[in-house]
């Protein structure tokens, strides 16, 4: 599908998303935010897709939503917005492949959101960070949700009360994003990190990453209780039992053992009902057994090719 406001690539393992209104700063327009969903969804049914990485075109990675969209708007026209825009935002941990920000010049509002929502970031030493709704009487009431996630309460009040830049250290030094480099090196250390994660198979990758969201709102036994059954169902995987013993498997799987994994991945959802809303909302990658069962064959292949 040819977009108007982003543009998506595919190398390899890594796929790139890039925010392409260089002359509107990146802002995200509802049509923007519409495209980023069909992108997203789109990418994670490729198999051969491990990483994606988010990133803008021109001088700066977003400023955030598009002002002359919430101008003149109505309530049905905000919320229009606002539901389009969480969709997207919730998509960003609930694909399978881990997503990283590749983040430069500023990321403003919905901007620093999207930096807060993705998996993992990496900043240019020149970048910069703020929720300034405040300024203009419209408080960055989403941009919160995952910003107080990540920097904890003190700094994110701070920079929601204030509407002031944070610098690429600061956002460093309060979990914002992971590293910092210059500005000349930000594609090399991208690429690194997305290299480094794509050697690892989509399945386990995938699965780690759902049950990470899943978990990090439960109480620490419900967590525990949830992770335990998740590694057990990992453990009989075969793309698990071939990296323990090096020696591959051959994709002849007998019926007996995928009717298994189709058992036990619905007893575990079923099982989670109970534990609480947190636990009882698997995302797409959880909710559909037989796409995880063709991954794990397709990735156990992968693993035996070389």
């Amino acid at each position: 599908m040819k977009y108007k406001d982003i543009q998506v690539q595919v190398d390899g393992h890594i796929a790139t998303l890039l925010l392409d209104r260089p002359e509107k700063r990146n802002a995200l327009s509802l049509n923007t935010l519409e495209e980023m969903i069909h992108a997203l969804e789109d990418l994670a049914t490729h198999q051969e897709v491990r990483v994606v990485v988010l990133r803008g075109n021109g001088p700066m990675f977003s400023a955030g939503h598009d002002l002359h969209e919430l101008a003149d708007g109505d309530l049905k026209a905000y919320r229009k917005i606002f539901a389009t825009c969480m969709k997207m935002m919730l998509l960003l941990s609930e694909i399978p492949q881990p997503v990283i920000a590749a983040v430069h010049g500023i990321a403003t509002a919905a901007g620093c959101q999207l930096v807060a929502a993705c998996d993992l970031a990496i900043a240019a030493e020149d970048a910069r960070f703020a929720t300034p709704g405040v300024k203009i009487g419209f408080f960055c009431t989403t941009p919160m949700v995952p910003l107080s996630r990540v920097v904890g309460r003190k700094k994110a009040l701070e920079m929601l009360f204030t509407g002031e830049f944070i610098s690429a250290q600061e956002a460093l030094q309060f979990g914002l994003v992971n590293k910092v480099v210059p500005p000349a090196e930000l594609d090399d250390a991208v690429r690194k990190l997305a290299d480094h994660i794509c050697q690892f198979s989509r399945t386990v990758l995938g699965v780690g990453k759902e049950a990470f969201y899943q978990q990090i709102e439960m109480s620490e036994r419900l967590a525990y209780a949830y992770a335990s059954e998740v590694i057990s169902v990992n453990g009989v995987m075969p793309v698990a039992r071939a990296m323990r013993t090096m020696k591959g498997v051959r994709i002849c799987i007998c019926l007996s053992h995928s009717k298994s994994l189709r058992v036990s991945i619905p007893k575990l959802l079923s099982s989670m009902k109970n534990w609480g809303s947190s636990a009882s909302r698997p995302g797409p990658w959880m909710q559909k057994p037989a796409i995880w069962l063709t991954w794990e064959l397709q990735s156990a292949r992968s693993h035996q090719e070389r």
